[in-house]
């Protein structure tokens, strides 16, 4: 089997569990409750300080994706993200909020970077860099400071602030807060999305999501 065709294969089968996301590799240690009638407060899922990659000036629909930089089914589930942010562009708000799993030595570590680099605008592109680059840092055990640090510098940040940001106790709590968020909606694995406030767990593909999220357009 060719390189290619592995790598199809594996983003055909992400794309089968873009939605629910529930391997057993990508779930936190302890159970969470899903509260009873789906539906979660908003305030919950998005916060003032929450990074949106897109944002729809009407308000109407809003798609909260909660993610781990180190899951691979996140990273599969990345390329039909940007399809939908390419498409929907301005009619849609999506939010990234973060859920690094324990298991995974440097989920935490890439979302303090993330935030690193949020703290100089400039999340969407930090982002990018670790999902599409991920095969080169996940899973190691050594911590990927280095690796990270690099996309930093790819990026033209302020390195001394962007170190001083990484190692920043502030920062590591602003990730705490997400997947405390997270877990107050019920999250349980990674990618989880919620469209308006409604947890997706019925779809099972892209166009799935497309369909829910046009359905909402038009409501």
């Amino acid at each position: 089997m060719t390189k290619n065709t592995r790598l199809t294969l594996a983003v055909a089968a992400a794309l089968v569990l873009l939605i629910t996301g529930l391997l057993a590799v990508n779930r936190p240690d302890e159970p969470r409750a899903t509260p009873a009638n789906g539906d979660v407060d908003a305030a919950v899922l998005v916060r003032e300080d929450s990074h949106r990659l897109s944002t729809a000036a009407d308000g109407k629909v809003t798609l909260v994706e909660f993610l781990d930089f180190e899951c691979e089914s996140c990273a599969a589930a990345y390329p039909a993200i940007k399809q939908i942010l390419a498409t929907y562009q301005d009619r849609i708000t999506f939010v990234v909020r973060y859920f690094p799993i324990a298991s995974h030595p440097n989920a935490e570590l890439a979302a303090r970077s993330a935030q690193a680099a949020a703290n100089q605008g400039r999340f969407p592109d930090m982002y990018v860099q670790l999902f599409e680059n991920q095969t080169s840092w996940s899973h190691k055990n050594d911590p990927q400071t280095e690796v990270f640090l690099g996309y930093a510098r790819t990026l033209g940040l302020d390195m001394t602030r962007f170190q001083r940001d990484l190692d920043n106790p502030a920062t590591a709590a602003r990730v705490a807060k997400d997947r405390t968020d997270g877990h107050a909606a019920g999250v349980t694995g990674t990618p989880t999305f919620f469209l308006n406030g409604r947890q997706l767990t019925d779809v099972r593909t892209q166009d799935d999501l497309v369909a829910a999220i046009d359905t909402a357009l038009a409501g």
